[in-house]
């Protein structure tokens, strides 16, 4: 199931093209309204998901970048051990990879992970996350998902 790395390119891909020009077209932390309850908003994350560890001091950025190897490494791996009829389960671990590499690159890159996209809600904000943090959630919602039903299908088959 290797074959479904073309996914985790196009995730790197677009995930690397959208940064760029955030970082080039929009100001830091000034947000622009494309709609009601959405904003291009450029900032700078060097945590995790939620700013998690973002004050740590700088160790962060080097043990996110060997966890998100690590994870390549792992997926890489579960990804050639898997059968032709897994294509869920294949393409779910294509974009949590190509989420976990675009996001890498950034903290080789710059230190930090650049995020633009911005949700709100009257003034309720999520915090702001890019292409790869969007194919990393979708991902592993397709990854549990999978696992609840998937394994049923398999078993039927058999």
């Amino acid at each position: 199931m290797l074959k479904w790395l073309w996914l985790s390119a196009v995730v790197i891909g677009l995930d690397q093209a959208t940064k760029y020009l955030a970082s080039t077209e929009l100001q830091f932390h000034v947000p622009v309204a494309v709609m009601p309850s959405f904003n291009w908003f450029l900032a700078h994350n060097t945590g995790a998901a939620f700013s998690f560890l973002s004050d740590a001091g700088g160790w962060q950025r080097w043990f996110f970048i060997g966890l998100a190897a690590l994870v390549a490494v792992i997926i890489v791996s579960w990804l050639r051990k898997l059968e032709g009829w897994q294509t869920w389960l294949a393409a779910a671990l294509a974009l949590i990879l190509g989420g976990a590499i675009g996001n890498a690159i950034d903290r080789i890159y710059h230190g930090y992970v650049i995020d633009f996209i911005q949700w709100y809600y009257a003034s309720y904000y999520w915090p702001a996350f890019n292409i790869a943090d969007a194919a990393i959630s979708v991902g592993a919602a397709i990854l549990i998902i999978d696992g609840l039903f998937g394994s049923k299908k398999a078993s039927a088959q058999d």
